[in-house]
């Protein structure tokens, strides 16, 4: 459930953007949603209450000097009301066998909330592609059948790809298709949640590896905002150039703090 915080009324977020990561290989959904809440400067508003993410709390991800005293938790909501965009970041993955319980409490909680639309950043192993994913862009695309109609033919004109379909059973049956997203962690079960609910839901997501994953992060941000212009680009209006993007400072320690100089 949403709990507001203290001393803050429940934002109203009906007609809003949603947008919200999957936990999945090299975090890349949560690396790109982080750059989007520090560059745009977004207010924490709240946090979702529940019991089916790890616990986990740390310093403010985003703070611009050394001890201030608020804490992050494992899901938290952010709000930018000049652009009617609302974030949820989620920094520690399901628990074991509470992945449905977590996609229902997602699912009501944007129902209730009635937002316009909600955009779901993830990423897929690259080396589990089929054949016909491994030429031309590492970026996918699916729309839920209520969002096909109002987004369908803008993310057509883009030139992006959907997702592909593969085979159910490769080798033994070629005729029954399925949508495969492989370390995708709830991309798929969510995506098909708002297809039998019709919410309307977009997933953008892209093909990595495990490692050093902030390139991979800076790209679907700048993949989300050629439809979703959120960011300006670095020079004049070009959307063939990267967004200005601001690193949060807790990035600075992201792989650690280095070797300790004693060591030598």
């Amino acid at each position: 459930m949403f709990v507001p915080c203290d001393g803050l009324h429940p934002p109203q977020l009906r007609d809003y953007s949603l947008i919200l990561p999957a936990v999945s290989v090299g975090n890349v959904g949560q690396l790109a949603v982080d750059l989007i809440i520090s560059t745009l400067n977004m207010v924490k508003v709240g946090y979702i209450y529940t019991d089916c993410l790890v616990p986990m709390a740390g310093s403010d991800p985003y703070a611009v000097s050394i001890g201030k005293s608020e804490l992050s938790i494992n899901a938290e909501v952010y709000f930018l009301a000049e652009r009617k965009l609302a974030v949820l970041q989620i920094r520690s993955p399901v628990i074991k066998n509470k992945s449905k319980a977590f996609r229902q409490m997602l699912v009501s909680w944007i129902k209730r909330s009635e937002f316009a639309q909600v955009i779901l950043l993830s990423s897929s192993h690259a080396y589990q592609r089929d054949d016909q994913q491994l030429l031309g862009t590492p970026f996918r695309y699916l729309v839920t059948p209520a969002m096909q109609n109002s987004v369908g033919e803008a993310l057509r004109d883009l030139h992006w790809k959907e997702m592909e379909t593969v085979a159910a059973y490769p080798g033994v049956s070629e005729s029954e298709k399925r949508i495969w997203i492989p370390g995708g962690g709830i991309t798929k079960s969510l995506y098909t949640d708002s297809c039998t609910e019709g919410i309307h839901l977009a997933v953008l997501l892209k093909f990595c590896s495990e490692g050093d994953n902030i390139p991979d992060a800076f790209s679907l941000v700048n993949y989300l905002n050629e439809w979703m212009p959120l960011v300006e680009h670095s020079i004049g209006d070009s959307t063939e150039t990267p967004a200005k993007l601001k690193i949060p400072n807790s990035w600075r320690l992201l792989f650690g703090s280095g070797l300790p100089p004693a060591l030598f």
